[in-house]
């Protein structure tokens, strides 16, 4: 008997110190899951702070998006009322220049070399504005408005206050034949006729691309252009 008490002792040892461990491991468990549960109470509430200060931002940057679409619409309608008074003021200065005589000095001649350059990309080695011309053995005399010379064309431009078809033949029939007389120096360059005014009709702007003429006038009022450069092109 004393061999099965020894045993019995072994087994209910062992038994206690199983159970022992097992709660011990229990407790180290519990321990753990209320640390874990703590760190997601800590986590959830991380979370929901963050997720405050991401709304905080996108409040912010929905309001800097307003302001800047109110600023975009306030800058719009500043350059559209600049553009209207740009218009407007090139229409009195046309007026004004008109009634003083000096549209080719002050509108035409200016506009003559940032468009040669814009649309035949050559630079203007020479420009002549009113120039007056007479040669006696031919006894020829001519006066021509803004004549430019480049590297391998030379730019004739006539002006007119009221441009209409009779001026624009003579201008293509006449006056072209008349400067290739009086300059013979230019024969070898390419000789460019333009049309300027301060506003045209449309016809008259079709009927100089029939003619191969280019038309130099205001873009809507706007800035002077060459009108009918790539119609003409294209033709």
């Amino acid at each position: 008997m004393p061999q099965v008490e020894n045993r019995l002792t072994i087994v209910e040892t062992a038994l206690a110190e199983f159970i022992i461990q097992s709660n011990k491991s229990l407790y180290r468990l519990g321990r753990e899951i209320t640390d874990f549960k703590d760190g997601m109470e800590d986590f959830k509430d991380e979370m929901k702070d963050f997720k405050d200060e991401m709304k905080d931002f996108k409040d912010r940057v929905t309001l800097f998006m307003d302001g800047t679409e109110v600023f975009r619409n306030e800058m719009k309608d500043f350059k559209d009322e600049m553009k209207e008074d740009r218009r407007e003021m090139n229409k009195q200065w046309g007026a004004l220049s008109n009634k003083m005589g000096t549209l080719v000095e002050d509108i035409i001649a200016p506009a003559v070399r940032p468009a040669v350059r814009k649309y035949f990309g050559e630079e203007v080695l020479d420009i002549m504005v009113n120039r007056k011309k007479y040669d006696k053995g031919q006894k020829l005399r001519g006066e021509f408005d803004v004549i430019a010379v480049t590297a391998t064309s030379v730019y004739l431009v006539d002006t007119k206050v009221s441009p209409d078809k009779d001026k624009l033949l003579e201008f293509k029939n006449k006056v072209a034949p008349r400067f290739r007389k009086l300059f013979p120096e230019y024969g070898k360059l390419q000789l460019v006729l333009l049309f300027a005014s301060l506003w045209f009709d449309k016809k008259l702007v079709d009927f100089a691309t029939k003619e191969k003429i280019y038309i130099l006038a205001y873009r809507e009022w706007d800035y002077m252009d060459i009108l009918n450069f790539e119609d003409l092109k294209a033709g």
